[in-house]
């Protein structure tokens, strides 16, 4: 805007608002037609120190004056033009002319020259903080002392987060940073002719684990009974919302089974595999955690006892396992037979004690275990055949239940 000293003379700049760089025109209207002599002013005064250059209309002389930069020049219309302004251009002119009558005239105008704007940068006490614990503090460095603005991913920041903005507009502060403030920021500082835009500054916010729960075919299993039959498989998988992702550790029956993996595999399902299976879920940068526990069982149709080998028709030279489903729980004592179930045919016997004790049909190849299975190791063709399980309860319950091997020649 130009304001003008008297009702006469009046000076605007062309163009309006130069940038830096520009050719700028101090255009006078309103001279009478009389002008001997222009006198030129960069100051707020009229003082000689602040000269820029004096005009002779008649000779059309030029005298530069003490603020006479290299890139001032008088018209012979009064007007003063200047090549390549600079920001340090900016300021009030003053033009002030004499008449033949020896009368003189000012009028005054104002020059604004905009710098073209380097990018600003953006800087952050911390990239990376806890939600609802750390503060956020960016901070918008400019050698320029233009107006900044903020952007969030791309789109000008909300009002909300303007609440937390320095007077200034430079310094950005959230107390108790949020997870949704997360993503890039950037400032820009601009002016009439230039805006410049920072680098994105990226921002994480670690939260959680919030939510966690066991899922079992993509459906959530927490806090709930999973029934499997018998020598079935299933698969465990543990989710929680966390940034980032948390660090798992898997628990049987309170007893910590691995660590790492966000599912657990439980295949062959026997009742030495029932109980509670947790997932606990621990996040590094928020030092919080979280479990969800789910309880497996065997399905009631599984509760019947019976001899299911593993594999099923194993290879001459592999290992088999006659496994037992269901058997019982207050048991007492159990034996293995080859064949029959007469003493001199007897494998093996399981005693109260948790030991067993080979019989006469014992090789030297089988094992037994506590809840009744038997190992038999590097099988040979003749090791085909019948074996038969007998087993007695602490009520003195007595069954027997019988299984065919087949053992396959290699080829």
């Amino acid at each position: 805007g130009i304001l003008s000293a008297g009702a006469e003379i009046s000076i605007s700049p062309e163009p309006a608002q130069p940038a830096e760089g520009d050719n700028v025109t101090l255009v006078v209207r309103g001279l009478s037609g009389d002008v001997l002599a222009h006198s030129w002013y960069a100051g707020p005064t009229l003082s000689l120190s602040y000269l820029v250059a004096s005009y002779i209309v008649s000779t059309g002389d030029e005298t530069p004056g003490p603020s006479h930069t290299g890139r001032e020049a008088v018209r012979p219309d009064g007007s003063l033009a200047i090549w390549g302004v600079l920001p340090r251009h900016s300021g009030t002119y003053i033009l002030q002319t004499l008449n033949r009558q020896l009368q003189t005239e000012v009028g005054y105008g104002h020059v604004q020259v905009y710098e073209i704007l380097a990018p600003p940068v953006v800087t952050a006490n911390n990239t990376e903080l806890v939600e609802h614990r750390d503060t956020l503090r960016l901070a918008c460095s400019s050698p320029s002392a233009a107006e900044a603005r903020w952007f969030f991913n791309g789109d000008t920041l909300p009002v909300a987060a303007r609440l937390g903005l320095s007077p200034d507009g430079r310094v950005l502060t959230r107390h108790g940073v949020r997870r949704e403030e997360a993503g890039a920021y950037q400032c820009e500082v601009w002016n009439p002719v230039s805006a410049s835009r920072s680098e994105p500054l990226n921002l994480t916010v670690y939260f959680g684990p919030e939510r966690v729960a066991i899922l079992q075919d993509s459906t959530t299993r927490t806090g709930c009974t999973i029934r499997l039959d018998f020598n079935t498989s299933l698969t465990l998988r543990c989710v929680a919302r966390s940034c980032p992702e948390p660090e798992y550790v898997w628990a049987f029956n309170g007893r910590a089974l691995q660590e790492g993996p966000d599912h657990l595999d439980i295949s062959s399902m026997t009742s030495a595999q029932e109980g509670t299976y947790t997932c606990i879920a621990k996040n590094p940068k928020t030092l919080l955690s979280g479990s969800a526990s789910v309880v497996v069982r065997l399905s009631a149709a599984a509760v019947t006892m019976m001899i299911v080998p593993v594999p099923p028709t194993p290879t001459e030279g592999q290992d088999v396992t006659l496994t037992v489903q269901g058997y019982p729980k207050d048991l007492l004592v159990y034996a293995w037979y080859r064949g029959p179930a007469s003493e001199p045919n007897r494998l093996l016997s399981q005693l109260p004690s948790g030991n067993w004790i080979a019989g006469p049909a014992h090789s030297g190849r089988e094992v037994g275990f506590a809840n009744c299975s038997l190992l038999v190791q590097k099988l040979n063709l003749t090791d085909a055949g019948r074996y038969m399980l007998k087993t007695v309860t602490l009520q003195g319950k007595t069954d027997t239940l019988e299984v065919e091997l087949q053992v396959a020649p290699l080829e």
